[in-house]
């Protein structure tokens, strides 16, 4: 048998500071803390990565893509990019990867703050769903016109308005990167398989300092079934944020960069 090669991770770096890194969501791409990542630059040295298959990076078949296998990538790419301990933010599916690598890898992880992380649902899910699915592959034919695409109302109501309540102000090149990220996903399906009959259930340190950020609009991960608080760390602080759906680094830009660097400050 050959030996498999282990997936490089494209990065964008800048900044100075604390190492931070940033993990993206399922469909999504390095690109979705675009809106924030200035500020962030001000205090951090920011390493946003993309997952597997996703934004510029390989897709190799042989990638587990669980969050706990995606966790141990990243901590192999922080070994390349010469970084030990680094903050960690990540929305979604990267909220869960985040919460991963303080539980597996504490020694690498001086803080998490989770925008809407997937994970915390006390019954997990044991099939693609058949919307999810169809919105995905309608993508893969028109993400190439995303620019078109976005100029058109209706468009932009049907690809954000169950994303974000304030779908009408987001900024015209937020959509068409990531209206491009979804497109163009190849590892999408494989990291929703990889989500599939899992959550986090395991335990972090109450020496690594640990926010957890929800929208009260969130329609992807909504209260009643994705958002679990015992499953979380039991020291995590926990807040909800007014107007703001799955992503809150669009819809509370200010707030989600406060509390990174508050999170980042309570580091003993």
């Amino acid at each position: 048998m050959g030996k498999v090669r282990r997936v490089k991770l494209s990065y964008e770096r800048s900044g100075s500071g604390a190492p931070l890194i940033l993990v993206h969501g399922m469909g999504s791409a390095s690109t979705a803390w675009k809106v924030i990542r200035p500020a962030l630059e001000e205090k951090f040295q920011v390493t946003a990565i993309d997952l597997p298959g996703h934004g510029k990076s390989d897709f190799d078949p042989n990638q587990a893509m669980d969050p706990y296998s995606l966790a141990l990538l990243i901590t192999k790419q922080m070994d390349e990019l010469g970084i030990e301990k680094a903050h960690i933010a990540g929305n979604s599916l990267g909220g869960w990867i985040a919460l991963e690598l303080g539980a597996a890898f504490p020694d690498r992880v001086l803080s998490i703050t989770g925008l809407a992380p997937a994970g915390l649902w006390l019954v997990p899910t044991t099939h693609r769903t058949l919307l999810g699915a169809t919105s995905r592959i309608m993508a893969q034919y028109t993400y190439k016109f995303a620019d078109q695409i976005v100029e058109q109302e209706w468009a932009r109501k049907f690809g954000f308005a169950e994303v974000s309540p304030k779908w009408r102000e987001l900024p015209r090149d937020v959509m068409v990167d990531a209206v491009v990220a979804y497109g163009g996903s190849e590892g999408y399906f494989p990291a929703w398989d990889g989500m599939l009959t899992r959550r986090f259930d395991k335990t972090i340190s109450d020496s690594i300092p640990v926010t957890i950020l929800f929208g009260d609009s969130d329609n992807t991960l909504p209260a009643q079934t994705s958002q679990e608080r015992t499953l979380a760390p039991a020291h995590a602080r926990w807040i909800t944020l007014s107007q703001s759906g799955h992503a809150p680094m669009w819809d509370s830009p200010q707030d989600c960069v406060a509390e990174i660097i508050r999170t980042a400050s309570l580091v003993q």
